[in-house]
């Protein structure tokens, strides 16, 4: 399969990419700056800036993989959503491009806010997210709300309130619009187990046009 991922140096990027890789995925990476990147992997320096020029990179893939973020070494990043909003306009440019080259595909790894903490209460107005992510979150929101009015064909990977660099297991449990919580009462994955489900997905699509999250 050829896949396409946007922003793939950050943690998430850098992980499905080598999820990929090690599943022998034909893919491109497109970041700001490929020279953080591996010379092996074929990459492209681009900054997400103009859906025309995205168009042009994806074309002939068979997925894209979109894992951009707002730079987190940003005191805005904390703070206003005016910044993090960067987040909602690249999804609207990736949206746009996606359907200009007739790609089959868009997945986006997306925030955990919108899922229902308990009924009728997202994470965001649960008084359990954190003060400093509810900008991040905010615009996540919006980029969900891009998609779902969106007509291309989507896919929404909403992590657990915790993702942290780990150990890949393979083993967790995948959820729809409801936050998962292990045992312990911790919702939480790690990088390397998000990469695999986001992988699998891709391999057997089982939420086209939807969301889906995961946890152990």
């Amino acid at each position: 399969m050829k896949v396409v991922v946007l922003a793939a140096t950050g943690q998430v990027g850098r992980t499905v990419l080598s999820e990929l890789i090690s599943r022998g995925h034909e893919v491109t990476a497109v970041a700001r700056n490929p020279d953080k990147l591996p010379r092996s992997i074929h990459s492209v320096r681009d900054d997400l800036s103009s859906a025309d020029r995205i168009a042009e990179i994806i074309a002939g893939a068979d997925a894209v993989v979109s894992a951009f973020g707002p730079p987190k070494d940003d005191a805005r990043f904390f703070s206003d959503v005016s910044y993090t909003d960067q987040l909602a306009h690249v999804t609207e440019r990736a949206i746009a491009a996606v359907r200009k080259a007739s790609v089959a595909r868009l997945i986006m790894a997306g925030g955990c806010g919108s899922l229902w903490f308990s009924p009728g209460v997202t994470v965001l107005d649960s008084g359990h997210w954190p003060e400093k992510l509810i900008p991040i979150a905010t615009s996540h929101i919006k980029a969900f709300a891009a998609l779902r009015a969106s007509d291309i064909s989507w896919t929404y990977f909403s992590p657990p309130m915790r993702i942290d660099p780990g150990v890949r297991t393979g083993k967790f449990r995948l959820g729809g619009d409801d936050l998962l919580v292990d045992e312990q009462g911790k919702s939480w994955v790690s990088f390397e187990d998000y990469a695999v489900a986001l992988v699998d997905e891709l391999e057997q699509p089982a939420h086209e046009r939807a969301r889906f999250t995961v946890g152990y």
